[in-house]
């Protein structure tokens, strides 16, 4: 029963009598006898609705004797599992717990809801509640197991000790620190955290979400050491499991919440430059790269777009300086997965050669593939082309948004601590060299005219696979073409160096080849043109090699491609 006595004129509720009421129901207390647990529940229940303010919980957090209670109470609750709740007799014949385990359970719910509202805000609570985090962990360890998770009350009551958990040690830095350091350094399958976000129930996700989030917040050093232990990762991999799992949820639902708190955790970790720690630990053996991988590339290209947009709020410097921190890491993959998609393309593109020696498939003018005599996606292809091919265009979209802001902050100054001016991302981008090799001879070496466009307006026609063709999703390839030839044009702007280079490397007919309609690429022809702009303008050896192809006539048909129009790009 809750106790309705009305204030003291000091200010002090009945909450001065709630500890003896406590120390009353604990008292000869045995998890065996029924009625007890039952009692103490109640007590439980009721002084956790008394503990809704400050006051009341400074006040009964001063009574001694109550942690001692608490203390025992915890200490009997896991001790507990290893007598009636790890033997076969805790369940009935249809698989149902029993009645004394259906208490004890309901006994750690009330205590879970006690400790969670006594230690809220309270510093001097909290440092005596930690005292028995060793016992909540070993009870949420119970309550997250497989057989426990299928339980729905046991769901509730994992979730509870998750919100007792976190609000101990929320806001008090001393008792964050232990704690992350100790579950950061268990063996795995003592971590907890990563058992509770396995959970089906979204509620528990957005509570356990919420806790990781209040253990690194403020805290660089805890935030690296989520990146780089082994334990931290195997944290991140379930998160980013999650993040995957609750894309789709509504921006107002429980799951939406939970999907904003985990972006929220990945933002501190991008941050604090720990994304190339945590793509090292994604990589698998003899993987170009895993899904966990491109799950990273998307949650970084989602923060550099909405730190773009939010520019207003974020400080200059520190999105430049975010910017510098990932720019070798993105221009690495970057050269990795091109190289490694040039060399697929090729040797695909060898074998189907070599299948037809009297007839080789040549390329169209527009750079399409002929589809006569030739497979579109050969056997031969590498199974994991069209993954690699869509981190390609996650790590180009984050380079462009990168090049894009450093074009448009050129010329300002900004300190980077003690060490000078923030780097001209654009200009290392420009400049940046993978094993002899710049960025702008990839893009243009790239072999984007291997892959066939598709015609507005007409359905992309795949072969019939043959049992020896491997699987080939060719979704992978979308945007690749797009968003390659973009990249080209906005290193271009304005840089000669760019232009000269693009013009020896071949360039220029490849990017006018690009000024077609497909509708994988959409806007292809129109970043095409802007890029042959950029290429052309106040250049006038690249306009003498558009001069010398000669196109003749004007867009032809469905198909678009650019025929005459050249004229208006010679600025």
């Amino acid at each position: 029963m809750v106790d309705s006595s009305p204030l003291a004129s000091n200010g002090q509720t009945s909450n001065s009598t709630l500890a003896s009421r406590v120390k009353k129901a604990c008292n000869g207390l045995a998890l065996q006898d029924i009625e007890k647990v039952r009692s103490l529940t109640a007590v439980l229940e009721s002084g956790a609705q008394e503990l809704q303010n400050e006051p009341a919980r400074k006040l009964i957090g001063a009574d001694q004797t109550l942690w001692a209670d608490l203390r025992r109470l915890w200490k009997d609750l896991a001790r507990s599992k290893s007598t009636f709740w790890d033997n076969d007799e805790d369940e009935e014949a249809d698989g149902s717990l029993d009645t004394q385990s259906r208490y004890a359970r309901a006994l750690s719910q009330a205590v879970s809801k006690f400790t969670r509202n006594l230690v809220a805000g309270v510093p001097e609570n909290q440092a005596r509640a930690y005292e028995n985090e060793p016992e909540i962990r070993r009870l949420l360890h119970y309550y997250t197991s497989w057989v426990a998770m299928e339980d729905p009350e046991s769901i509730i009551t994992a979730r509870l000790l998750t919100q007792a958990l976190s609000n101990i040690v929320t806001s008090n830095q001393n008792l964050v620190a232990a704690l992350w350091e100790t579950y950061l350094s268990l063996p795995e399958d003592q971590v907890v955290l990563i058992r509770l976000l396995a959970s089906p129930d979204v509620r528990t996700l957005l509570t356990t979400l919420i806790f990781i989030l209040n253990c690194i917040h403020g805290s660089r050093k805890r935030t690296k050491l989520l990146a780089k232990s082994t334990i931290g990762a195997r944290i991140c991999v379930a998160l980013l499991d999650d993040m995957l799992k609750l894309f789709e949820e509504e921006e107002e639902s429980e799951g939406g919440k939970a999907f904003n708190v985990g972006y929220a955790i990945f933002t501190r970790l991008i941050e604090e430059g720990t994304v190339p720690d945590l793509y090292k630990k994604f990589t698998m053996a003899d993987e170009i790269i895993t899904p966990h991988q491109t799950t990273l590339l998307k949650l970084v290209d989602s923060y550099l777009q909405s730190i773009q947009l939010d520019i207003s709020t974020t400080p200059e410097a520190d999105v430049l300086q975010t910017h510098v921190s990932l720019g070798p890491f993105l221009a690495k993959r970057f050269f990795t997965l091109s190289n490694y998609a040039q060399t697929a393309m090729k040797r695909a593109l060898g074998n189907s050669k070599s299948s037809s020696p009297s007839s080789p498939p040549k390329p169209s003018p527009s750079g399409a593939s002929s589809s006569s005599g030739a497979r579109e996606i050969p056997a031969e292809l590498d199974v994991m082309l069209p993954k690699v091919c869509e981190a390609l265009v996650l790590a180009t979209q984050c380079v462009t948004t990168i090049a894009l802001e450093a074009e448009e902050q050129q010329g300002k100054q900004f300190q980077q601590g003690s060490i000078g001016t923030l780097s001209n991302m654009k200009d290392f981008f420009i400049d940046v060299r993978y094993s002899s090799q710049g960025l702008v001879e990839n893009l243009v070496g790239f072999s984007i005219l291997f892959l066939p466009r598709i015609y507005h307006g007409k359905a992309a026609q795949n072969p019939a696979p043959k049992q020896e063709t491997p699987n080939v999703d060719p979704t992978g390839f979308l945007y690749v073409k797009r968003d390659l030839v973009r990249l080209l044009g906005v290193l271009a702007h304005e840089s000669r160096p760019v232009q000269d280079r693009t013009r020896n490397a071949g360039g220029i007919p490849v990017v006018m080849n690009l000024c077609v309609i497909d509708e994988r690429n959409p806007f292809l022809r129109e970043h095409a043109l802007f890029t042959l702009h950029n290429l052309l303008k106040k250049n006038a050896e690249n306009q003498a090699v558009v001069d010398a192809i000669r196109p003749m006539g004007d867009f032809s048909g469905e198909s678009g491609e650019l025929q005459d129009r050249f004229s208006a790009l010679k600025v």
